[in-house]
């Protein structure tokens, strides 16, 4: 019981710095995600049977909260690509700018359709 309760406490502190809204402090909010899974991986390696009525009424609770864990990993996860593109984009048209003629194709040559 005291490991499905840790495990639960843990989701909830996950959940609430996953909803937290801002983004630019991303590494520490990553950091502390990290943190968190770490420890609820530790907790959930001291969860074993028999389980009590009450255990088996918080597992069910904690599947709903686990889903919703996935859910705003994902969402982090989404938002983080997004900006990696974004930056892409940005290093490729810095790129382009700085030297715009580096792409074109330089080997030109002339097919003469006489024989």
């Amino acid at each position: 019981m005291e490991a499905l309760l840790a495990y639960h406490t843990l989701s909830l502190k996950l959940i609430g710095l996953l909803e937290e809204a801002p983004a630019h402090e991303r590494d520490e909010k990553i950091a502390g995600i990290q943190e968190l899974l770490n420890q609820r991986d530790e907790v959930m390696k001291h969860i074993s049977p028999p389980f009590s009525s009450a255990d088996q009424e918080l597992g069910r609770k904690l599947k709903v909260l686990d889903a919703k864990v996935i859910q705003l990993l994902d969402e982090q996860k989404a938002v983080i690509q997004k900006d990696l593109k974004q930056l892409s984009a940005k290093k490729e048209s810095s790129r382009k700018y700085v030297n715009p003629y580096q792409s074109l194709a330089t080997d030109g040559m002339f097919y003469d359709k006489r024989k």
